[in-house]
């Protein structure tokens, strides 16, 4: 979908090469530079976010590499780096130099603050992002702390996700006009931005403030149940026609307890009652029995058992053939997934890319 559109991407850790990984994954030609020796974290040679992408390493604070990566950027048609703000700046390669040399460039800044405000240059953490915008504090049942999965509602959805569309949006508008752009993707924006969804629900009353009250994060219908094996089970029958499959599935039908759906008063006593019955047998149990219903159950899975979960395998979405497990890229187009690239060594194409450059 990207074939022909080249991208820059300055190493760095979590959402940022993971953009890079998903243009890559989308066509994009991207080529990395990762930093002359190991970053700090980075063990293997080659990581799976570095799929499909090109890699030259340089150091730079050396003139004669600054200068490549210089030549790089003047011919791309965007980049991406992860940096604190003003980073980039101080290497020479903040974007209106970078503009002034290549018009047309889309430069992605991924950050968690943003790129101004009293918290711009202070260090933070998925999980402070996501506290502070607003978006974690629903992920937790009532009297407990939150919770929330690590880095996919902070660092990939709402960091990752929104400089890729960012970045999509200015190559959009450079092809157009000419005219290159700036993208500040910061995470606390994203993940208050995903939160319009579920502030929707407040305009019909069911949003409250307080946490384990509200339509999607209170009720019996709506979340996770442990089975007899210790695993657990996902419960989200929304709609009264798959609240209504959910009784019948479990023999509660007919039991009066059970018929008022959101009638909040009731939640605690007819979670208790779901919570009961679903610890009685195992995880495997509940898979089968409730394979094929429209009650909106589903066994919560680790990657590695969703790679052999039938539906999943059935369209191919987990992959080991390099020696690790990873999913495939997404979306599909025309009904097809693209192919898994191989993850790429660092420094491995120093030679081709030095010879694109005529240094």
């Amino acid at each position: 979908m990207l074939n022909g559109i080249k991208i820059v991407e300055i190493e760095g850790l979590g959402p940022a090469p993971f953009a890079g990984m998903m243009l890559a994954d989308l066509g994009a030609e991207v080529t990395v530079i990762h930093r002359a020796g190991k970053l700090a974290g980075v063990t293997a040679e080659a990581g799976l976010l570095d799929r499909g992408k090109r890699s030259i390493a340089l150091d730079l604070k050396n003139v004669e590499d600054l200068a490549v990566a210089k030549a790089l950027i003047a011919q791309a048609d965007g980049v991406i780096e992860g940096f604190r703000p003003g980073v980039m700046e101080r290497l020479g390669l903040g974007p209106e130099l970078c503009l002034t040399d290549n018009p047309k460039l889309v430069y992605g800044r991924m950050t968690g603050w943003g790129q101004s405000g009293p918290r711009a240059h202070q260090a933070g953490h998925d999980l402070n992002y996501i506290a502070t915008s607003g978006a974690l504090y629903y992920a937790g049942l009532p009297d407990d702390a939150p919770v929330t999965p690590a880095t996919l509602l902070g660092d990939i959805g709402g960091g990752a996700l929104y400089l890729v569309a960012g970045m999509l949006a200015g190559i959009i508008k450079s092809a157009r006009t000419g005219q290159g752009t700036v993208v500040d993707a910061a995470i606390v924006d994203g993940s208050a931005h995903m939160m319009n969804l579920l502030m929707a629900l407040g305009q019909g009353g069911g949003l409250s403030e307080e946490r384990g009250a509200s339509l999607l994060d209170g009720p019996h219908w709506s979340r996770t149940y442990r089975c007899a094996c210790g695993g657990d089970v996902s419960v989200q029958a929304l709609e009264p026609q798959f609240y209504a499959a959910l009784l019948t599935a479990l023999g509660l039908n007919d039991d009066p307890g059970m018929q008022a759906q959101h009638d909040a008063r009731q939640w605690s006593v007819q979670t208790a009652r779901l919570g009961a019955i679903f610890l009685e047998k195992s995880r495997a149990y509940w898979t089968t029995h409730f394979d094929g219903s429209d009650a909106c159950v589903a066994a919560v899975l680790p990657p590695q058992a969703a790679a052999e979960e039938p539906h999943m395998k059935a369209r191919n979405v987990w992959d080991s053939a390099q020696g690790y497990l990873q999913a495939a890229p997404a979306p599909r187009f025309d009904g097809h997934s693209a192919p898994i690239n191989i993850a790429t060594r660092r420094d491995a194409d120093r030679a081709a890319i030095l010879a694109e450059l005529d240094l």
